[in-house]
């Protein structure tokens, strides 16, 4: 897979994402594989509205389904999160750099303060 469709398939994955409805979606079915109708019972919409979001997550890779005699169950599929997941594990290492040097300056600040001898309140 080359940049470009990395880059199509991540943009699919957060942009799937973006919506609270389909991400109550996904960490419903990572309890396991349920129906549209099942999907559709905690939230205050119709089933074609379901149906709609489960398009846009299918679209994503985020969802399958499958054929089960009378049954469609839908199954999540994890492989786009891990892209994702990674994708901002790179950013991840960033903040923990960041968050380090911030950490020595306050401790560098600290000990500076207390060498100094600093006071509180007025003086006599």
């Amino acid at each position: 897979m080359n940049n470009r469709e990395r880059a199509a398939d991540l943009d699919a994955t957060f942009a799937a994402l973006a919506d609270p409805t389909r991400r109550a979606i996904l960490a419903r079915l990572a309890q396991g594989d349920t129906s549209v109708t099942d999907l559709a019972k905690p939230f205050a919409m119709s089933q074609p509205a379901i149906s709609k979001h489960l398009k846009v997550l299918e679209r994503a890779g985020l969802v399958s389904r499958s054929r089960d005699a009378q049954r469609r169950p839908v199954h999540l599929e994890a492989a786009p999160l891990a892209g994702a997941s990674d994708w901002l594990g790179r950013y991840r290492q960033f903040w923990e750099t960041r968050f380090s040097k911030l950490d020595n300056l306050l401790d560098e600040l600290k000990s500076s303060a207390h060498g100094r001898g600093t006071r509180k309140g007025p003086r006599s």
